[in-house]
């Protein structure tokens, strides 16, 4: 008959010690290696393989090591664990560091019973991460067994990449492009959707009727919406795409009342009442009519719904989060050159001339001509370059059989809407030819080709001076532009005047998402050997949303100005963020004095958005019909000129009144979205959660993982002792040569160095900040790469070949043995590195989960074993940074620790159970905390201490005397 072992017990199987799972049975054993993650489970058959309870073992009196052993050997165990016994399940398997702010959502979303949640902090605080926190923590606790991330498909594969790399969950791409390759894996009559467990999709691939349906039938338990506001409708004026997008929403919401849903979005308040409550009412269909005067209102939406500024989190608990100053404006003018005046002017007196003719032709024709007229001026203003192209090319406008096909065609190529998903393809030159302009506008163009350089293009000429300046004062800036011929004239031209030692790049609406990216960490990796290298990227505003790139560049310069100043606030935004090094961004905006158009769109639209920014300290979007009729007064004032002529002025009395007209509404409509924004702040700050509930499992965490100070010093030290050869960069971190250390360190970490070639010799740099570029390794105790030396240490120390012989081949930097002489004790003291096993209970939706989890604790005590006197656990801790005052002669202290060891049962033993079970009091305690508000939950959580504890290591601290120890041994 088979042998029973219960979930938590140890057995010896393999050659190696394992702890029972909760999933094994009779004729099945589910392991887990000692220390070891979920991903070595291991199941064995005890009627095929050889298995036996076991006892984890002493340590060996002959595997002494020096007084930083019990650190090491410490650190390398908490920093490897990851299968811990707190509340926060999925923490200790991260590979990212999260800030104590960032726990609120996840608190937040434990006190649901299903998670219905919205995420509108501010943009470069972390929302991502905060949606990620929480799907991997339903995932670990198994109140989800999947989920489907819905974005754009621009931001696809950087969420699929984020998921993989900081959270590890791997899911499939559903877009457009490989769908086909995913349904032929498909069994016959299966959904795509129960097919693979979690999914990345394309909001826009999903919404269509043909694929809708399917995925709201078959989609996982938990669903993330990212840019969520691009996906509500409004009661009037709402794009046929929102419409379909909040269809969507509205179906995955109320088919499964259960399912989990985390909308993410900067941005949750547009202006527009309607569009906010319609957003608010996918978390409950009530909150459609909720009072949001009401106390009881506030209190009941506050419970789902979170949203900070940096101000509120700046200094969160005990922990300062470094963003970036104020951003630095400047704003630059230059003037035409005197050729390219006199080719604007042409051109708008035509313009002027066209829209005249077609006013009197029909509305169809008035709409055509007036977008032609647009993307005329816009691409002079622009470029040479696009103006060359956009005055040989057909306006899409003309293809419309209507006025309003006009407008549906014209709009979105000539104006800048501020949602994430209007920028893809919008990039292009638009067309300005009608039939009947062609020739007119080929001679147009014929002169516009003659313009480029900068000494007829005076405003590439400011360009080339302004970069100068910035790259003088080593800053690596990104320029803005709006259309792609002028990010690729202007690339061509900066490489020629920009000088060695500056590698410029352009990434375009040419490239897919994923070359977009793989352009930018080429160019990175480009300029990162060498510090005088500098780098420029020209961009268009393909890469305004989405893609972070405060780890490679520190400056923007806007040299089209958009017109929408919310899209400058988001090209700002990609640098502008959390894990910028720059205390100080700068902001250079490029505008013509004398092109009639840049002058007024900075006064009327983005200084005054910056002003709102300052006095309220909010970032208030602008409603794009608001910023478009602005617009197109300003258009209406500069095809004026073609009537007035330059010396007569440019606006009149009644084109100032429409102007000041359109923009006192435009203001009025602005100050009322941002009395909204702030009244929505103020609700939703987060007062729900209180930092002192945060404050004890922030505590937690921080006590069984340990701070960055430890980690540094661990990595530092153990690097060092495995050979590789390390070089400080200034700022507190350090380039390691790791071609001198073990093959099995090397080879643990090369998988998450892409590209590195550690058997060359690759230089690894280790970064103090938890944000690091690709290549680079973080100072904290979840980076990939500190796991993986965590892990080599741990597995080295407990090597018991290695220890029962005593080697010491400098493969082992930790020992699990140590008999230290220090001025730190009056007394002979003895630390324990003592581990232990929980069994948890874990109730949820779909039934209860037993778990085994793992936990490390340090106890000291004075005197000998059978008369113990334990120290607090404040002082236990003080015992790591004690340092050897004093040798001790290796005999004696083999003979001592062999004495310490002899007596760690009985009663020592007792003790470390006891304080086991008072853990599993305080753990239990814990998972009650943060599930508060969801009553059936809490009734139902159990946490049992699996005994024996496991002593892990023991080390001996005597006094210095000036007596050498008698030959008895320590007393």
């Amino acid at each position: 008959m088979p042998v029973t072992y219960t979930p938590g017990s140890l057995v010896a199987a393999r050659g190696r010690e394992w702890v029972v799972l909760p999933e094994s049975d009779g004729d099945m054993l589910v392991l887990r290696p000692l220390g070891g993650s979920d991903d070595d489970v291991a199941a064995l058959f005890p009627g095929f393989e050889e298995v036996a309870a076991a006892e984890f073992a002493l340590p060996s009196p002959a595997d002494l090591g020096d007084a930083q052993a019990a650190g090491m050997l410490r650190t390398a165990l908490r920093v490897g664990f990851r299968s811990g016994a707190g509340p926060f399940r999925s923490l200790a398997r991260l590979a990212v560091e999260p800030r104590a702010y960032q726990l609120v959502p996840l608190m937040m979303a434990l006190r649901q019973k299903t998670v219905r949640l919205l995420i509108a902090d501010d943009v470069g605080i972390g929302k991502t991460v905060e949606a990620g926190l929480i799907a991997a923590e339903l995932l670990a606790q198994g109140d989800a067994r999947g989920m489907a991330v819905l974005c754009s498909p621009a931001l696809a594969e950087q969420w699929q990449d984020e998921l993989r790399t900081k959270f590890g969950i791997d899911a499939e791409l559903v877009l457009s492009s490989t769908v086909a390759r995913l349904e032929r894996n498909l069994d016959f009559g299966q959904s795509l959707f129960t097919k693979y467990r979690n999914v990345v999709v394309s909001t826009d691939f999903i919404k269509s009727t043909r694929h809708r349906d399917d995925f709201i039938k078959h989609c996982t338990d938990l669903v993330i919406v990212d840019e969520a506001h691009t996906c509500v409708a409004a009661d009037e004026g709402t794009s046929r795409q929102s419409q379909l997008r909040y269809e969507l929403l509205r179906g995955i919401a109320d088919a499964t009342p259960q399912r989990h849903l985390i909308l993410v979005t900067a941005t949750p308040h547009s202006g527009k009442e309607s569009a906010f409550r319609n957003l608010l009412s996918l978390l409950k269909p009530e909150f459609a009519t909720i009072d949001l005067g009401s106390r009881a209102g506030r209190t009941e939406l506050a419970r789902h719904v979170v949203k900070r500024q940096r101000p509120d989190i700046r200094r969160f608990l005990d922990e300062n989060t470094e963003f970036p100053s104020p951003r630095d404006f400047k704003d630059e003018t230059y003037k035409l050159s005197p050729a390219y005046r006199e080719l604007l002017y042409d051109a708008i007196g035509f313009a002027q001339e066209r829209v005249e003719a077609a006013g009197g032709q029909g509305k169809r024709e008035a709409r055509i001509a007036w977008w032609s007229a647009i993307a005329l001026l816009r691409s002079l203003v622009s470029s040479p370059r696009a103006a060359a192209q956009t005055l040989t090319t057909r306006s899409t406008a003309a293809l419309a059989a209507t006025a309003a096909e006009a407008d549906e065609l014209g709009a979105p190529l000539n104006r800048d809407a501020a949602d994430a998903d209007a920028l893809e393809g919008m990039d292009v030159a638009p067309g300005a030819q009608t039939d009947d302009t062609g020739t007119r506008l080929a001679a147009l163009a014929a002169r516009a080709a003659t313009l480029q350089g900068p000494a007829t293009d005076l405003k590439l000429k400011k360009l080339v001076k302004e970069l100068k300046g910035l790259l003088a004062d080593e800053y690596n800036p990104i320029v803005f532009c709006r259309y792609i011929p002028t990010a690729e004239y202007i690339a061509e031209q900066l490489e020629k005047k920009l000088g060695k030692g500056v590698v410029v790049r352009t990434v375009t609406g040419t490239l897919s998402p994923q070359q977009r990216i793989q352009r930018i960490e080429a160019l990175a990796a480009e300029t990162s050997g060498d510090a005088a290298a500098r780098r420029v990227l020209v961009a268009t505003d393909c890469l305004s949303e989405g893609i972070n790139l405060q780890h490679h560049f520190d400056a923007v310069v806007h040299y089209d100005l958009a017109w929408n100043p919310t899209r400058h606030d988001q090209r700002e935004g990609r640098v502008d963020r959390y894990g910028q090094r720059r205390d100080k961004i700068r902001v250079i905006t490029l505008y013509g004095a004398d092109n009639g158009i840049d002058g007024k769109v900075l006064d009327v639209l983005i200084r005054k958005h910056r002003q709102i920014q300052k006095d309220l300290g909010i970032s208030v979007s602008v409603p794009d019909e608001a910023s478009a009729s602005v617009t197109d007064a300003i258009v209406e004032w500069v095809l004026m000129l073609g009537q007035k002529g330059e010396q007569e002025g440019l606006f009149g009395s009644e084109e100032l009144a429409n102007l000041d007209a359109r923009a006192g509404d435009l203001e009025t409509e602005w100050k009322s979205a941002a009395e909204l924004e702030r009244r929505s702040r103020s609700l939703f700050a987060q007062n729900t959660i209180r930092p002192d509930e945060v404050e004890p499992e922030v505590k937690a965490v921080r006590d069984a993982l340990g701070d960055p100070g430890e980690v540094h010093g661990f990595v530092r030290h153990a690097l060092a002792a495995l050979g590789a050869v390390l070089r400080e960069d200034g700022a507190g971190g350090f380039t390691a040569d790791l071609s001198g250390t073990p093959a099995g360190l090397r080879d643990a970490a090369a998988p998450f160095l892409t590209g590195l070639d550690l058997e060359r010799g690759a230089q690894v740099p280790f970064r103090t900040t938890p944000a690091v570029g690709r290549g680079e390794a973080a100072l904290v105790r979840t980076d990939p790469v500190v796991g993986a030396v965590a892990g080599y240490v741990l597995n080295a120390a407990l090597d018991t070949t290695a220890a029962t012989a005593g080697r010491d081949d400098g493969e082992r930097p930790a020992r699990r043995c140590g008999v230290v002489r220090t001025r730190a004790v009056a007394t002979r003291t003895t630390l324990l590195l003592v581990r232990y096993r929980f069994q948890l209970t874990l109730p949820s939706r779909s039934g209860e989960r037993e778990l085994v989890a793992e936990d490390v604790r340090l106890l000291a005590f004075e005197g000998a074993p059978d008369g113990a006197r334990w120290l607090p656990s404040e002082d236990a801790r003080a015992l790591l940074s004690a340092t050897a005052d004093d040798n001790t002669d290796p005999a004696f202290g083999e003979r001592t620790m062999a004495r310490i060891l002899d007596g760690l049962t009985g009663a020592v033993q007792e003790h470390l159970d006891g304080r086991g079970a008072e853990l599993a009091d305080e753990l239990l305690n814990a998972h009650r905390r943060v599930r508060t508000a969801s009553g059936e939950i809490v009734r139902g959580v159990t946490v049992r201490h699996r005994t024996p504890a496991d002593i892990l290591g023991a080390y001996v601290y005597l006094p210095v005397s000036g007596t050498a120890p008698s030959a008895g041994g320590a007393r």
